[in-house]
Formats: C-alpha cells, structure tokens, sequence
C-alpha cells in the first residue's frame, strides 16, 4: 500500500480565475499547488485580443504568490479576431490557444460563435500558426435537450479536425461516453481535458432529493454510463486525456438563487478528489502522467522541477470560504478525502 505519493508540479489545463474580488482568491488557490494553470477568457469583457491576453497574464502574475506557478492566458475566438492576434498570440508562450465558446451555451459566452463554418477562415490561420483551438463542446440550440448538447456537437468538431488535421485541437471538460470514443479514434492532434466533478459525480448527485446548485455545471452531468466512461478514461493511461479542473467559483448568493449560475469551484481539493478516484481503481501510477506529462507532451511545455507531495491521511475540504463578504461553496463540501497534500519539495 502506498502511504506516500510524489510527483512534479501538476498542470490545470482548464481553469476560471474569473476577475474582481474573486481573482486574488482563485490565482492562489490554484497556484499553490500547481506548476501551469490555463486561464479561460470569458470574462465579462471577453479577451478578445492578444494585448488584452497579456493584460490578463499581467495581473494574474502580479497577483499570484507562489514564485513556481507559470499561468498561461486564452483568446476568447469570435469572429473579429484578427490574423495579428493569432500570429503574435502563437509566438508568444503565455498565450497557449484560443477557445471557441458556441455563443450562449455558459458564463459570458454571449460574444462566442454563432456559425462555426463561418470561423474555417480562422480555424485555418490558427492550423497555419499552430496556435491550439480549445473547444467548449456544446451545441447551443435551445431546443436540443441539455443533456444531448455535448453528442450533438461531436459531428462539428468531426468537420474540424478532419479539414484542419493538422490543428491541435482540445474537447474541453468532455462528460459523455460519446466524447471519449471520439478523442480514443481522432488523430494525435485531438485531447481532452477531464474534470473531477464529471468523474465522480452523475445527474443524480445534481438532482435527486432536491436540487444540488454546487453540482451545477455546463457540460450538465450525466447517466452513470458517462460518468463511468469519462472516469475510465481519465485513469486508463491514455495520453489524449489529462487534467483540467473546470474551477469556476461563483459566490454562493448567485448558485443558491432562482437562476443558479453554472460552475463548480474545486480548485483546492480537487487534487485529492482524483488521487482517491486514481486509487480507488488501482491507478495510481498512471496519475502523475494524467495531472502533469500528458498535457505536457501534448502543448510542448516542460514539467516542473519541482514536486508536489501527497500522504495517505484524511483531509476535510472546507465547508464554504469567504471573499469579502462572499460565499464559496466547494466541491465536496466538508466531505472527508483520503489523501492530503503534505509541501512541495
């Protein structure tokens, strides 16, 4: 039995630092204990721009304490990005992709795409670049039941990654089974990015016996049958899959309210929560690989010299953290981990 796990520096390849009050408290949380974090941009004046990437990168940095964290920013893809944004963003090793929000399908993506055909131009220029295309996978009709969105959009990344192969192309926050058997038959070019919340948790955690608001989150959860294959590919070994928390904190007033807002906050303990789920399915030793050398491999970046250091002892994530005189509610809210994470060495 394992009493001790240590491992370099893992990556967040899917982050929300968000902006505000709330940027302080989500740069640290996260950057404590993380060596590269990818910071989404949907804010609520969208980073449309490479200068407003930099802008971005800019405070993160000044903001964080930890002298080991390297964040790396996102474009916010619509249909005005220019060619000068995408080349500079593409030379320069803050800026790791861009990230297509169909317009409508979550948090600030208003501004996003409304005609992916309407974006080969630009698909195009970023394969000419390689500049990576980050994807929320959801189709953004109304009308196409919620939990189906996610499938149904599989048909456009097929378009995608078949006309521009050699575009390294990620499926964000991927939570059916129809996703992982689209990223297990695609090319080396297309990965995925899981979170803790779709390996652990079902549509039954969100709605059966009253409706969890602190389990809502877009991609929705799904049957078990996802869920199962979601996880099973996270712990499966398989360098297309690595890890991307989807942290996205919301204060508590705004998820407990008549029109919850979707995102889960799990930066701090989510990297227990897949450590337990790693060994609960004998797997530990495809973790490492999972939090840190895929993404790694995938974007080009060099792991961290640095380790991180988990012990086999019980730690409790917090009920609620407060910002000013904000609530956050975490991802397993005083729930009991197996794992705890003791320094970095």
């Amino acid at each position: 039995m394992t009493n001790k796990l240590s491992i370099s520096m893992p990556n967040d390849m899917h982050i929300h630092f968000r902006e505000g009050i709330l940027l302080d408290f989500a740069v640290n949380a996260t950057a404590k204990n993380f060596h590269h974090a990818v910071a989404m941009p949907n804010l609520k004046d969208p980073i449309t721009s490479y200068s407003k990437a930099i802008h971005y990168y800019d405070q993160i940095q000044k903001i964080s304490r930890f002298k080991h964290f390297e964040p790396l920013v996102t474009l916010y893809l619509t249909m005005a990005l220019m060619e000068e944004d995408i080349r500079l963003s593409a030379q320069d090793e803050r800026i790791i992709g861009a990230k297509l929000y169909p317009a409508g399908v979550t948090t600030n993506s208003e501004k996003g795409v409304s005609d992916l055909q309407a974006c080969y131009k630009i698909f195009e220029l970023m394969e000419k670049y390689q500049l990576p295309l980050l994807i929320h996978g959801e189709v953004a009709n109304k009308e196409i039941d919620i939990f189906d969105r996610e499938k149904l959009f599989i048909d456009e990344l097929i378009k995608i990654t078949s006309m521009f192969p050699a575009l390294k192309v990620i499926f964000e926050h991927i939570s059916t089974k129809d996703a992982v058997q689209f990223i297990e038959a695609s090319s080396i070019n297309v990965a995925a990015t899981i979170t803790p919340q779709h390996m652990i948790l079902n549509r039954n955690d969100l709605l059966s016996g009253g409706l969890k608001p602190h389990h809502y989150c877009l991609p929705v959860l799904k049957r078990e049958e996802h869920r199962i294959a979601v996880a099973n590919a996270a712990v499966s070994g398989n360098a297309k899959f690595f890890l991307g928390t989807d942290s996205a904190p919301h204060p508590r007033s705004q998820k407990e309210s008549s029109c919850g807002c979707a995102g889960i906050f799990s930066a701090i303990g989510a990297l227990e929560i897949y450590l337990q789920y790693f060994e609960a399915e004998n797997a530990i030793d495809n973790f490492e690989n999972f939090a840190v050398h895929n993404s790694c491999a995938f974007y080009g970046l060099k792991p961290s010299d640095k380790k991180i250091t988990f012990e086999k002892s019980d730690f409790t994530i917090p009920a609620a953290f407060t910002i000013e005189n904000h609530e956050l509610i975490p991802l397993m809210a005083d729930q009991t981990i197996s794992w705890k994470i003791l320094n970095e060495l």
